[in-house]
């Protein structure tokens, strides 16, 4: 079977920035909705979000900064969610993805993740020495019946899985606002090129949709062909 087909989807402001700041207090999803011109179409996305994968990929970071440390335990879903994390996920993060998810697979190469001391039927650890997004994909796709995946998480590891080549499409919602800030992190972060010798790490686009939503957002979709 191999990995699975993997799909960029993201929520973004016109010059590419998936938080409103630099700091953890500062999120798209709670500042969104405070912005006048921003706010009123911003359910589109959460409409378009539900019809994604039912595997989702995303990073403790993100989660954790979300809340999901101290939330209560949630209803199940049918969504199976895929974390990487070494240190920002507490016990009972582990087990709110657990009571969450159909299938949860932790992917961490913390030997020490609490996620060792909980003991669920639903919860998968792929334990690596040194992080390697191609293996845990192929284990994803070979061991757990993986087929398609939605990628969600920073924009630090969004550069990890693009220099792997490692995603098939992408599928963004342009918000209708403009946050700049050089520190705030952007749909793909990680290590600037240094050389015209490391183009060929880039991420070639075929457009297969571009569509105009209602109040100013805009929904881009394309097949990563290079």
């Amino acid at each position: 079977m191999g990995r699975p087909v993997t799909t960029l989807f993201m929520l973004m402001s016109v010059d590419g920035k998936i938080s409103t700041g630099a700091t953890d207090e500062l999120d798209v999803d709670r500042d969104f909705p405070k912005i006048d011109g921003v706010r009123e179409g911003l359910g589109q996305y959460y409409d378009i979000e539900q019809m994604t994968d039912l595997w989702t990929f995303n990073t403790g970071r993100v989660q954790a900064k979300m809340g999901v440390n101290e939330k209560p335990l949630p209803d199940k879903t049918p969504v199976s969610f895929v974390i990487y994390d070494n240190r920002h996920l507490d016990e009972n993060g582990v087990r709110y993805f657990c009571a969450r998810s159909k299938e949860f697979v932790l992917i961490t190469t913390n030997p020490m993740h609490p996620a060792f001391s909980v003991k669920e039927d639903n919860l998968r650890i792929i334990r690596q020495e040194r992080l390697d997004l191609t293996a845990a994909l192929t284990v994803l796709g070979e061991e757990y019946g993986c087929g398609r995946l939605t990628v969600q998480s920073g924009g630090t590891v969004n550069s990890l899985l693009l220099r792997e080549k490692l995603f098939d499409y992408v599928d963004i919602v342009v918000a209708p606002v403009l946050v700049g800030g050089k520190d705030t992190s952007t749909l793909i972060d990680g290590r600037s090129f240094m050389s015209s010798d490391e183009l060929s790490g880039l991420g070639v686009l075929k457009l297969i949709e571009c569509k105009a939503l209602e109040d100013s957002y805009v929904r881009l979709r394309y097949e990563v062909v290079g």
